[in-house]
């Protein structure tokens, strides 16, 4: 299996991917083809498909923010059983990231995630494919070392309609596992960063973050 990197939109493996991301995930939490552009040509912005036998049976974004020595998982796509794709793009990711933080002569700190809840949100099929399932991957996450941020959490939807997305929970996955909560500070100033593309802000959003804004820590719990 190869980690191939994605950096144009014309990259015919792109086409792949966007055509998996939209069996796998629901309609508000994809980004229009064309609106790829932008994003696939930041050099901040880190695009990998798993391929085999030609063909992109797995996907990951992510990025490092080099002041903040944090990550974000924007996220992970299994398309398929069986060939262990799940854990080899955990890997890759996991050696890319901390050699970037290398190169910024830190430990990387963490990385954030947005986490669905199915016992909130029992709707999403994500085509069918089990290892895809919200159980399946809560679980795993949990593995991986993820923790919930205590607090209700919205996103904007990518469709950049000013509705907002819940059923999810902020996950971040501390470099020190024991670390028990995290810098209100912080989770402002990546959410403000991480959705500054998208300029229109549901009400329940701006909320959110102006209660954030409001604390010193936010509790890390159990997935």
């Amino acid at each position: 299996m190869q980690y191939i990197r994605i950096q144009h939109i014309d990259d015919p493996l792109f086409a792949k991917m966007h055509r998996l991301m939209q069996e796998v995930f629901p309609p508000e939490e994809v980004l229009e083809y064309s609106l790829w552009k932008e994003p696939l040509e930041d050099p901040g912005i880190r695009v990998f498909v798993a391929v085999h036998d030609g063909e992109v049976v797995g996907a990951t974004e992510y990025r490092y923010y080099t002041d903040l020595n944090v990550a974000m998982t924007d996220f992970t796509i299994i398309g398929r059983e069986g060939l262990g794709i799940g854990r080899f793009l955990a890997k890759q990711r996991e050696k890319d990231l901390h050699a970037l933080a290398a190169e910024n002569g830190k430990e990387l700190y963490g990385m954030f995630a947005e986490i669905y809840d199915p016992y909130r949100v029992e709707e999403h099929a994500f085509g069918g494919i089990k290892p895809m399932d919200p159980f399946v991957r809560r679980e795993v996450l949990s593995h991986l070392g993820y923790k919930r941020t205590n607090f209700s959490y919205v996103h904007p939807s990518w469709q950049n309609d000013g509705e907002a997305v819940s059923g999810l929970d902020l996950g971040f996955m501390p470099t020190d596992e024991n670390q028990t909560e995290l810098s209100a500070d912080l989770i402002v100033t990546f959410l403000k960063r991480y959705y500054a593309v998208l300029p229109e802000k549901p009400a329940a959003w701006l909320k959110m973050v102006e209660g954030l804004s409001a604390k010193a820590t936010v509790e890390l719990l159990p997935l």
